[in-house]
């Protein structure tokens, strides 16, 4: 099997002064002459999961592109991760590719969201400090947080109901003879890719799809340590019964706010969107100050440095990898401090992509199924025979028999191990990925993990690359 490793120049700077919303949204504007790219909102059943009740058997799917299409591409959001995640290069890949529509898809955690709040917002009839007040604790809090005891049930959230849930919205979309290219981000990556080796009934996913798409994530050339025993592997599960975060996965690591980093995003998102150069609403807020290196200490900044500052590769805090950009640095001067857009990805293209929208589709899970790490753990080295997919139910056989091209895309979040390359290139190797069906884009120096989604279009060598491989399929 030949591969074929996609490399162009490297990306330069320009500098843009943040707080210039215009100028920022100029950047996500279509090309003169580019078609016109609609937006669409749909919700679906999908099957029962032990203990879930009813109301949460349905996914929700935003559709971008024209209404005449002959390709879908259906992406799957990361860990942490919402389908807003996809709002810039969802309609952007829509544009240039003819015939395609693109479903960003959200998992069946997003209807425990109380987003009507942030829907206010969305449509201008709500401020980011109302959003403070009714979201957060220690103010006017109105809000009440789901509580842990209630949610045991979320432990069975976990591979199969991902790669179950998909294959409805796969099918969904391949009605009317349409093809499917399956994708995702991060954590989404390792699901399509899970998705194509799964076993439905005696058949394998891959007959469901055109191709996978893997934006910096997929699945592991080699099994963790983690689930070598099948001890190890039971004690990853037992873990995840309910305790002080619940079910939940915490990124911001504050013990029994595990919730809370939706809300803080959201609400950073809007600031910066509705008032970029007015005093940052958060900044000074007591859980963000608990989040060590959030924050640049001692300075006040405005809104859109207080989120430019959270996500930026340079400032950040390093267990914060996943949310990372590269977007620019605090302005030298002023008060309360701005934001200097030189990266790749400006500052309101992170607004964009994390506030919610009209329907409530948003950028980040507020109740995010921790057993999908687990699994995602269990699955690595794809070997059904293992303890972790034994002991986790993971039906990953079909792998050999994969067929489908392969497009995998690398940023500095694994480029120390080369993993998401070695994945890939380890998939292809034990399938049948057809000759000269494996696209490699290793960017490791220079994009971080979200870079991909949200870096302005010019700047984004994802899109450069992925459009070649999309238009390819038929």
């Amino acid at each position: 099997m030949e591969t074929r490793r996609v490399l162009t120049p490297s990306l330069t700077s320009a500098i843009v002064v943040a707080g210039a919303a215009a100028a920022a949204f100029a950047l996500l504007a279509p090309s003169a002459g580019a078609a016109k790219v609609t937006k669409r909102f749909s919700a679906y059943k999908v099957g029962s999961l032990p203990g879930t009740p009813a109301k949460y058997n349905k996914v929700f799917v935003t559709k971008y592109g024209p209404s005449r299409h002959n390709k879908v591409l259906v992406l799957i959001p990361g860990t942490n991760g919402g389908a807003g995640n996809f709002s810039l290069i969802g309609p952007e890949l829509a544009r240039r590719v003819p015939g395609l529509q693109v479903w960003a898809m959200d998992r069946r955690e997003q209807a425990l969201e109380d987003t009507s709040m942030m829907r206010k917002a969305a449509a201008g009839k709500a401020t980011a400090q109302q959003l403070v007040d009714f979201y957060l604790p220690g103010t006017k809090q109105q809000y009440k947080p789901h509580q842990p005891k209630d949610f045991a049930f979320m432990k069975n959230w976990g591979m199969q109901m991902q790669v179950e849930d998909a294959r409805v919205v796969v099918r969904q979309a391949a009605k009317g003879g349409r093809k499917v290219i399956l994708g995702g981000h991060s954590l989404g990556a390792s699901m399509a890719a899970a998705y194509a080796t799964w076993d439905f009934g005696g058949k394998g996913g891959y007959r469901d799809i055109k191709g996978i798409v893997a934006i910096d994530g997929g699945l592991s050339a080699t099994p963790s340590p983690n689930f070598d025993t099948t001890e190890k592997a039971q004690a990853a599960l037992d873990n995840l019964d309910p305790s002080k975060d619940g079910p939940w996965g915490n990124l911001l690591r504050l013990p029994g706010f595990a919730w809370i980093t939706g809300p803080f995003v959201e609400i950073g998102a809007f600031g910066a969107h509705q008032a970029p150069t007015g005093p940052s609403v958060l900044q000074t807020y007591p859980l963000i100050s608990a989040v060590p290196g959030l924050q640049p200490p001692g300075i006040a900044t405005d809104n859109a440095a207080s989120l430019g500052y959270a996500f930026d590769y340079k400032t950040s805090p390093p267990n914060l990898r996943l949310i990372q950009v590269r977007s620019g640095e605090l302005a030298a001067s002023g008060d309360p401090r701005g934001w200097v857009d030189n990266g790749i990805t400006p500052v309101q293209n992170i607004a964009r992509g994390f506030m919610s929208d009209r329907n409530g589709t948003n950028g980040a899970d507020w109740y995010y199924p921790s057993r999908l790490n687990v699994d995602t753990g269990g699955a690595a080295g794809i070997d059904p025979n293992s303890p972790g997919a034994k002991v986790l139910g993971l039906r990953i056989t079909h792998l050999a028999e994969v067929n489908v091209p392969y497009y995998a895309f690398q940023t500095s979040l694994s480029g120390g191990t080369n993993g998401v390359i070695n994945g890939a290139t380890s998939f292809a190797e034990r399938s049948k990925v057809p000759k000269n069906g494996l696209v490699l884009v290793d960017r490791a120096t220079t994009t971080s993990h979200l870079d991909p989604l949200l870096a302005a279009p010019a700047k984004n060598d994802f899109i450069k690359t992925v459009v070649p491989f999309l238009k390819k399929i038929r």
